[in-house]
């Protein structure tokens, strides 16, 4: 069956700052939405949502036919609520794709619908997970 395991670790930069590194190399700053051009936690989901189901989406469709436009808006709103605490509501992706005229365009633009929603059913692992819900747990590492 494969390593399941997914991690990505991060190291502080300076007060809300931090660059988040994945298992190749790869970096992205992250920080608390001040004056700085760094993505948030939040846009992070929203971006992760979106993305992952685009993935899965182009796949599909791209077989077909390659897109002259694939974009999409990721939205959601940020509840601060003191008796359940902080989270996102009403998560949603709305995706803008155009195909070139043709049957080639014709047979991607038919696939679409049905492969935005396989992704959102079965397919996109971080929309699946924050609709199902999973625990989350932390701990401190006392060894130092």
């Amino acid at each position: 069956m494969g390593d399941t395991l997914r991690q990505v670790q991060f190291e502080r930069l300076a007060n809300s700052s931090y660059e988040v590194r994945n298992a190749r190399g790869g970096t992205i700053r992250v920080g608390s939405g001040g004056d700085d051009t760094d993505f948030t936690p939040v846009e992070l989901l929203l971006a992760a949502i979106g993305t992952c189901s685009a993935i899965d989406v182009d796949i599909v469709v791209s077989r077909r036919a390659e897109p002259t436009e694939f974009r999409a808006v990721v939205r959601g709103d940020k509840v601060r609520d003191a008796e359940e605490g902080n989270r996102m509501e009403n998560l949603a992706v709305e995706f803008t794709v155009r195909f070139p005229d043709g049957e080639d365009g014709d047979k991607a633009r038919e696939a679409l619908p049905r492969a935005v929603k396989m992704s959102h059913d079965r397919l996109c692992t971080v929309s699946r997970t924050v609709e199902l819900g999973t625990p989350v747990t932390t701990t401190v590492d006392e060894t130092v």
